[in-house]
């Protein structure tokens, strides 16, 4: 969606009960979402749940959406705190990622690459781990990553050069 007036519409539209009016909103940004809380997750029934709790969110509150950031930022933002909460509540990480194998690659060297990336990002730490997966995996900017986290845009650039260093050492290991 590339126009902001359209994007109000919209938003002003499911404000108001439209279910349509809703998808559209977050059609563009679904691949996205659920991307981000896989990352957070690292588990696909915990990412599942983690988007249905973020689309519950959102819906529940649309209204209180301020339009002082952009929509996706705001979106991510619940997808991000709907991902650590359902971590939060189970306390335990799985190995289990998804299964999207490029046709043009070989499943099981993708597969294994991917499960190796995911075990690295595992042992990021948490802070560094969100900020890494909101810049590398939800494509946000570090303005929005920091209002997004409440903090600094330097402190951003600093999680997201700890985070590398983190994933790094990590991969060395896995």
């Amino acid at each position: 969606m590339e126009d902001p007036s359209d994007e109000r519409r919209l938003i002003d539209r499911a404000r108001e009960g439209d279910t349509r009016a809703f998808d559209q909103l977050l059609s563009p940004h679904r691949d996205r979402l659920w991307g981000v809380c896989l990352r957070i997750t690292a588990n696909t029934a915990d990412a599942d749940d983690a988007v249905q709790e973020c689309l519950v969110a959102v819906w529940q509150n649309l209204g209180s959406f301020r339009s002082e950031s952009r929509f996706s930022t705001w979106l991510f933002r619940i997808a991000s705190n709907a991902a650590l909460a359902v971590v939060r509540r189970r306390r335990e990480f799985a190995t289990e990622i998804a299964e999207f194998a490029d046709e043009r690659q070989n499943f099981a060297d993708d597969l294994a690459e991917r499960d190796r990336i995911q075990r690295a990002i595992e042992l990021v730490p948490e802070e560094f781990r969100v900020t890494l997966v909101l810049r590398e995996y939800g494509g946000l900017s570090y303005d929005e990553i920091a209002a997004h986290q409440g903090i600094l845009v330097q402190t951003v650039k600093s999680r997201l050069h700890r985070a590398r260093a983190a994933m790094r050492d990590a991969l060395a290991e896995v």
